[in-house]
């Protein structure tokens, strides 16, 4: 379902070690979107950086048992392999204390990470990988290439500022918002409306976006593809927590759309993957084609 066969991938940016209190998890916004485009049936590159550590070798090692490039993930001398600690809330929502400097923040690009983005279809990146100017660079380089490219808006505060997040945005093609985010930075854009709707037709006026999607929570999520509002209420599910449910549903609706699935399929679809990521502890449990589906034919909330 939704096959992503023949798409080629990168993602850029953070890969680290998702800590909760029990145990820890890879993660990494990026990383969580590269490897749901992989089980989907994309060809996938992760662009990133590791400490020279045995943090940094057991993220490579699983990395490379999923399926992922990881000739692209550099290993650093000089900086540590990236730590967040997760804390959630009654709910399954996740605060996020994320450690700095970290390798991630330190990117620097090899031959193969370069030449991989020329050959790619699709580059995935996020902002919180532009908090140091190291990776903020490399990123600039990436973004000349002529690829299609998608924008995930991932505001963790302090991590970002305004004007960062407008360069990001007029580099891509599709941008990826949750609501709190799309209305927080419409607002510093200044904008005059208050429904999302009118927010994501003022960005798309702002930027050169042609697309973009956000997120609503267990009320699911908008889509704005060729001019048109796509939406999806939401799949009735029990939360157990909400770490990488955001990054599986980008992953989901990219595949669909650049895979030529029609618009309002390509939202549902996605919307059932994230929600099924949702109702698993951890950024990325397997998804079984047959529990979309079954989802995807229940009555929408």
């Amino acid at each position: 379902m939704n096959n992503g066969k023949n798409l080629k991938a990168v993602a850029y940016g953070e890969v680290l070690w998702d800590v909760f209190a029990n145990e820890k998890k890879i993660g990494g916004a990026p990383l969580n979107v590269a490897l749901r485009m992989k089980t989907l049936g994309c060809e996938v590159a992760m662009i990133s950086c590791v400490g020279n550590d045995e943090d940094g070798k057991a993220i490579k090692e699983q990395v490379k048992e999923l399926g992922l490039e990881t000739d692209t993930i550099v290993v650093s001398e000089d900086f540590p392999t990236g730590l967040v600690n997760v804390t959630l809330n009654e709910r399954g929502s996740a605060t996020y204390e994320i450690s700095y400097p970290s390798a991630w923040d330190k990117i620097e690009l090899n031959a193969l990470a370069k030449t991989t983005v020329k050959e790619a279809d699709v580059l995935i990146y996020g902002s919180l990988v532009c908090r140091d100017n190291v990776s903020r660079n490399a990123l600039e380089e990436l973004l000349q290439n002529d690829v299609y490219k998608v924008f995930d808006v991932n505001l963790r505060k302090p991590h970002y500022t305004y004007e960062i997040l407008n360069q990001l945005m007029q580099a891509a093609d599709f941008i990826k918002f949750n609501d709190e985010e799309l209305l927080e930075i419409a607002k510093a854009m200044n904008s005059p409306f208050e429904s999302l709707e009118d927010n994501m037709a003022f960005i798309k006026d702002k930027t050169k976006a042609t697309a973009m999607c956000v997120t609503k929570g267990k009320h699911g999520a908008l889509l704005l593809w060729e001019g048109k509002i796509y939406e999806n209420g939401g799949y009735p599910i029990e939360v157990a927590d909400t770490v990488g449910a955001g990054d599986s549903f980008l992953a989901a609706l990219i595949t669909s759309l650049l895979t030529g699935k029609e618009p309002q399929n390509s939202i549902d679809f996605a919307c059932a993957v994230g929600a099924l990521v949702a109702e698993a502890p951890g950024a990325n449990p397997e998804v079984p084609n047959s529990k979309i589906e079954n989802l995807m034919a229940v009555i929408k909330i």
